[in-house]
């Protein structure tokens, strides 16, 4: 059995491409299982921050999504690739730190949902200029073109990531 018994009908990749692919994306998770990318997010912000608070600050940050519904700790699941029941530990977590805070959603006075505090959106703002300074540092020697045509590239990728994970 080779490699390609193992893709879809009538996918037609070389095969080093896919393995450039897998191995590229093996190292990026292994960096972010060792929080090496998200650390200097955390350092750089006035007060410690967990990782996980860190994540589900970034999925409320994120808002309600394509349809524009209200976050709630589901949708925080959902976007985070985790269990409800695990996700709302690390919602509670975020609540008990000051960083989000529940609210009686608006389409549904029943529901709860999550909104960021201000200490939340100083946290979100933190983190986004730490992620662009690092990002900046990595690509500083980049043409401005490889720059673009790997934004645009990446953004596709996830694209279809989303769409394969909804089918």
């Amino acid at each position: 059995m080779t490699k390609n018994d193992t893709l879809p009908t009538g996918t037609h990749i070389d095969p080093a491409v896919l393995d450039a692919v897998e191995r590229a994306m093996v190292r990026i998770r292994r960096r972010q299982s060792r929080g090496s990318l998200a650390r200097p997010t955390v350092q750089g912000m006035p007060q410690p921050v967990e990782l996980p608070t860190l994540s589900v600050i970034d999925a409320v940050d994120a808002g309600g999504g394509e349809h524009g519904g209200d976050v709630t700790v589901g949708v925080v699941a959902d976007r985070l690739a985790i269990d409800p029941s695990r996700a709302s530990r690390i919602v509670a977590d975020a609540v008990k730190s000051g960083y989000v805070r529940r609210v009686a959603s608006q389409e549904d006075g029943r529901r709860s949902c999550l909104e960021l505090t201000a200490a939340g959106r100083e946290a979100v703002e933190a983190a986004h200029r730490t992620r662009q300074r690092f990002y900046a540092e990595v690509l500083g020697d980049w043409d401005p073109e490889e720059q673009a045509e790997l934004a645009r590239l990446l953004g596709k990728f996830v694209d279809s990531l989303d769409k394969a994970r909804r089918s």
